[in-house]
């Protein structure tokens, strides 16, 4: 969302514009407020859009890396369904022989049409980038190696997508774009729902509210579509802020110690099950001679044990790094129903010594998990990616029509960038002291939740008072 309606010029009493009339709050405190947030819709509409555009087409592209994915490295992923697959020692044995550098870090099994993805840790790789080497679970084939970063199994291509739209390659400045777009997006658009409802005539208000007006031509008609398209998609971008947020530097990390300050972590399991110094009796080696250290069960055992304990679906199977570790088997599905289940075996006796459920997870977790993989067009696969799709287009959308308005309420064609007059004079001080006290909390609150929000807040006043001296 972007730019909102014209304010009204400097009176000696706070008045408000004829698009204001009927039922619409004339209080006291109600017309100053109202001028504030306008004039914090409008900057921050006309100074922020961009950030938002590239976050949103970005994001929308990571979208449908699923698909690009298997149309890009179909020969790596895909296989010929041939019945019973052999055992899987005997794919990670076939890995380690083709490319015998680096640890033996876990494999990926997935399902009949899949290939299995074992996992190696190499010297020289960026930091959580490993070396995978696919294989087909029938015939013991290797299709290929590739790059896997993080522990979504990314492949090049979606992880090229992902750091662009997490911080356009420029690192860890770069992700300063996207925490700006993430914290100014709600803020913009709650700010411009509370504007377009708080006007119009009370018995036709639901209707202008969700509906555009008819007959509006000109300026008004780009502003009704803007109000009325703005509130039917306000629930999908204060998601897609919220969410956002999570992943980014500053407002990431505090949101992240609110989650710990109110026991909302995702919980997972630790792969520590034996007291420093256990040392297990004599056994088979990890597989292919990348030994970790001496372990009594195959990787074959362990499936079959977190099988029998419920683990279903596509799985990774982490090996232990230390005597003191157990095997970890999760699934790997994000769609819905979420398959996050995940149990621990114990490497000498192939026994599940711990499981952890979905179904046990916390219910804010279990909101984060949801919330994170819708934003990633995950949870209900192509309808989601549909829902983002329209939710992408309505946005950008919105964002023109923003700038639509700003060049049609311009004063002349000589100052056709003109960026308007900021708002009456004497506007904070008209506010009675408890709305200034609000106010002020809860800038102190937002900023300190949101950093990187409170600088280009700071920026905006600064512009404001610019702009203010020079008109």
């Amino acid at each position: 969302m972007s730019t909102q309606e014209h304010t009204p010029r400097p009176s000696p009493k706070p008045t408000a514009t004829s698009e204001d009339a009927g039922n619409a709050p004339h209080t006291s405190t109600w017309v100053p407020l109202r001028a504030l947030v306008l004039r914090l819709h409008f900057y921050a509409g006309i100074l922020v859009a961009p950030f938002v555009v590239v976050a949103a087409v970005t994001g929308l592209l990571y979208a449908y890396t699923p698909q690009l994915e298997q149309w890009m490295y179909a020969d790596q992923l895909r296989v010929v369904d041939r019945g019973q697959p052999i055992p899987v020692s005997m794919r990670v044995d076939a890995a380690v022989a083709a490319h015998p550098e680096g640890t033996l870090s876990a494999v990926r099994i997935g399902g009949p049409e899949d290939s299995t993805r074992v996992l190696f840790d190499v010297d020289g790789l960026p930091e959580s980038v490993r070396s995978g080497v696919f294989v087909d679970p029938y015939t013991g084939e290797v299709l290929g190696t590739l790059e896997v970063y993080g522990s979504s199994g990314a492949l090049p291509v979606r992880t090229w997508i992902s750091m662009l739209h997490r911080h356009l390659h420029l690192g860890d400045v770069g992700r300063l774009y996207s925490e700006l777009a993430a914290s100014w997006l709600w803020v913009v658009a709650l700010g411009g729902v509370v504007l377009w409802v708080g006007r119009g005539r009370a018995g036709a208000r639901v209707r202008r509210v969700l509906l555009p007006e008819k007959g509006a031509a000109g300026r008004r008609r780009t502003m009704s579509w803007h109000g009325s398209v703005g509130v039917w998609v306000l629930l999908g971008v204060l998601a897609f802020s919220a969410t956002g947020l999570t992943w980014s530097a500053y407002a990431g990390q505090h949101i992240g110690d609110i989650r710990r300050a109110m026991g909302w972590q995702t919980p997972s399991l630790s792969a520590e099950i034996f007291e420093e110094g256990h040392h297990g009796e004599s056994g088979e080696a990890a597989a292919g001679g990348h030994e970790h250290h001496h372990l009594a069960v195959g990787v074959d055992q362990v499936v079959g044990e977190a099988r029998e304990a419920g683990i279903d679906g596509p799985v990774e199977v982490t090996y232990p790094v230390s005597e003191t570790q157990a095997y970890k088997v999760a699934e790997t599905g994000r769609e819905w129903p979420v398959q996050q289940d995940s149990a621990l075996v114990d490497p000498m006796t192939g026994e599940v010594v711990e499981t952890l459920r979905f179904a046990d997870y916390p219910l804010m977790a279990k909101l984060t998990t949801w919330g994170i993989a819708a934003h990633m067009g995950l949870l209900f696969g192509l309808p989601n990616q549909l829902a983002l799709t329209v939710l992408v287009l309505a946005l950008l959308t919105l964002v023109a029509w923003g700038y639509r308005m700003w060049w049609q309420r311009r004063p002349t064609a000589r100052e056709g960038f003109a960026m308007g007059r900021p708002f009456p004079r004497g506007t904070w001080r008209r506010l009675p002291l408890w709305a200034k006290i609000a106010v002020v909390a809860a800038a102190v609150g937002l900023g300190w939740l949101m950093p990187v929000w409170a600088v280009s807040l700071a920026g905006f006043l600064v512009v404001d008072l610019f702009v203010a001296r020079s008109t």
